[in-house]
């Protein structure tokens, strides 16, 4: 996945998510999206900031297991500074 981050006025620690063609059809693009969605909400509580975060599919996210997702999640949040210390 990719993470975009936006900070500035308004900004609140919301989740933006996206999935391209390249994912697969439109049930592959949905399950990717609502995987990723999952994956922030059980794991907002360790984040921080005052940001909008946008999350972009690739193409193997639907093949990867479920503690990859969440670790992958984890892992570029805290490449952005946004990962809390709790």
């Amino acid at each position: 996945m990719i993470m975009w981050l936006r900070e500035g006025e308004g900004a609140a620690l919301r989740l933006g998510v996206a999935a391209g063609r390249t994912i697969g059809g439109a049930v592959q693009r949905n399950r990717a999206k609502r995987r990723l969605r999952e994956a922030f909400r059980l794991n907002r509580h360790r984040l921080q900031g005052k940001c909008d975060i946008v999350l972009m599919a690739r193409v193997r996210l639907n093949a990867a297991l479920w503690d990859e997702v969440q670790s992958e999640l984890i892992d570029l949040a805290g490449k952005a500074g946004i990962l809390s210390e709790n």
